[in-house]
């Protein structure tokens, strides 16, 4: 087993197309073509993490957030992020960063503090954008079934709960062969007409090429005549943040209590209560303010993040409760959702969370 294999699983799950623009998530240095020793799951990689790494014989740290985010002109030793780069080189460990794109998928970060929060059939906050396309492409009718499967089995046809997805129509399509072409019907010169099926699909952006490749590889045709539509859709599967209800509404002040509990939190910065009851809760892992006008327009009763700034808390205008739980905490437990996801494909390799409290903030 190779690092690169492990790499390759995530990417799969969570592709590094749907992180954020500012982000940097994927390998952050280290050869990923070595043989796989031990895997470490952190929310940051700092040095103490590193160490532990070593002792543990592990040449893998899957760290959520990225260790190199800005632009490194040398590689010295003189701040942290240079000294774990060199000890990380210095012991052929491979650091990874599975950010946003993490964050955004539906299964990631915010499906796990809905978990904990006991949020039902929790949805995205801010679904993405530009991230659906239609695929349309045309065959004659004896190659449908086997085009579409292919294309299936690469991840077209895609719709929530439902897989296989496609709508297919009847036309005439025409065609005349030039010289040099291999025409799987028709001649040379001579002008073909030929009853065709328009197979449409959906597809999302990180999936793309490889529906297209699939497509090629089962498609007849010397040349395949296909059409690619951006679609303005929101993709309610992928986004940022996510809002859901409570099994039964609680009062506020029980309400914060529990997620104190539940969080480890330290304390909890938040706004003055409004007095009513908490039923629908809108929440985002690590830095969220800028989701707070979206709470607000899905009508959420307490929106809960972290890293909100003093002039933010205002924005909330008595219409919603702030929850500023800490960064740390709202990510806390990204660890455990990581080494989950791992533990189903990589069971015969030493996989562990750090033991190390990588939480930067101290509460006196």
């Amino acid at each position: 087993m190779r690092i690169y294999d492990v790499i390759s699983y995530l990417e799969n799950k969570f592709p590094l197309s749907s992180q954020a623009d500012f982000d940097n998530c994927g390998v952050q240095i280290g050869d990923v073509s070595k043989e796989l020793k031990g895997i470490l799951i952190t929310l940051d990689c700092t040095e103490e993490i590193i160490e532990e790494a070593i002792e543990m014989g592990a040449n893998l740290i899957i760290a959520h957030h990225p260790v190199i985010f800005k632009p490194i002109k040398s590689i010295t030793g003189k701040n942290y992020v240079e000294r774990i780069l060199l000890k990380a080189i210095e012991n052929r460990i491979v650091i990874y960063a599975i950010h946003t794109n993490l964050d955004h998928h539906l299964a990631g970060v915010n499906a796990e503090i809905a978990r904990r929060i006991g949020i039902e059939n929790p949805q995205i906050l801010l679904p993405s954008e530009n991230t659906l396309f239609k695929l349309a492409v045309y065959v004659p009718e004896h190659a449908k079934e086997k085009v579409l499967n292919s294309m299936f089995s690469a991840g077209a046809g895609e719709i929530g709960n439902y897989s296989n997805c496609s709508f297919s129509s009847f036309g005439t399509g025409t065609f005349q062969p030039k010289d040099g072409a291999n025409p799987f019907v028709g001649e040379i010169g001579i002008l073909e007409e030929q009853q065709e099926l328009k197979i449409e699909v959906l597809v999302t952006k990180h999936n793309m090429t490889k529906v297209l490749h699939a497509m090629y590889d089962a498609h007849p045709y010397e040349e395949v005549a296909h059409d690619i539509i951006s679609l303005e859709n929101e993709n309610q599967y992928e986004g940022t943040g996510m809002i859901g209800e409570l099994a039964s509404a609680m009062d506020e002040l029980t309400f914060l209590a529990r997620l104190k509990q539940q969080f480890h939190c330290g304390v909890i910065r938040h706004t003055k209560l409004l007095g009513k009851t908490i039923k629908t809760v809108a929440f985002c892992g690590g830095s969220g303010s800028f989701l707070l006008k979206n709470a607000i327009q899905k009508k959420a009763d307490i929106y809960i993040t972290g890293d909100f700034k003093y002039h933010e808390f205002f924005d909330a205008e008595d219409k919603i409760i702030v929850a500023d739980i800490g960064h740390y905490e709202s990510e806390q437990f990204t660890s455990e959702l990581i080494y989950a996801f791992l533990i189903e494909k990589f069971v015969n390799f030493a996989i562990r969370v750090t033991k190390v409290n990588t939480n930067p903030i101290n509460y006196f």
